[in-house]
């Protein structure tokens, strides 16, 4: 099954960050914007409805299923930032001690603040995943 590419949404990215209604948490969402541009190179745009992605890269799984996704992404969900980072956090368990308050889920990370969180060690986070498609994917 041929997966078509990610549909980006019409809508901008800062219009969809000024969309937040919580100051605070625009403003993460406007540091996240930056601190993901600077580790990826790459500019964010949408990717659906509520997706911020930086770059894309071309997957195919063993089973004929492939696509297109974000090197790396956020979403501003109502409780917590949701990042998207490969090829899963088990493998940066190391990184994930030193991080500060955060959930993990196999591919996502889950942070209510950045203040909660050690802003370098989120960037390392960051650019291992994105090394990580890069050299996998090309």
């Amino acid at each position: 099954m041929v997966k078509s590419p990610p549909q980006t949404a019409k809508v901008n990215v800062r219009t969809f960050l000024d969309r937040i209604p919580d100051q605070d948490r625009r403003r993460d969402a406007l540091a996240l914007v930056r601190i993901m541009q600077e580790v990826t190179g790459e500019k964010p745009q949408m990717f659906g409805a509520d997706i911020v992605g930086f770059g894309t890269y071309h997957y195919r799984y063993p089973s004929g299923h492939e696509g297109d996704s974000c090197l790396a992404g956020f979403s501003p969900r109502k409780t917590e930032f949701t990042l998207y980072l490969m090829p899963g956090l088990d493998v940066h368990a190391d990184l994930l001690k030193k991080l500060g308050k955060h959930r993990a889920g196999k591919g996502c990370l889950y942070i209510k603040r950045l203040e909660d969180v050690n802003i370098p060690t989120l960037k390392t986070l960051i650019r291992r995943s994105v090394a990580h498609l890069r050299k996998t994917y090309g």
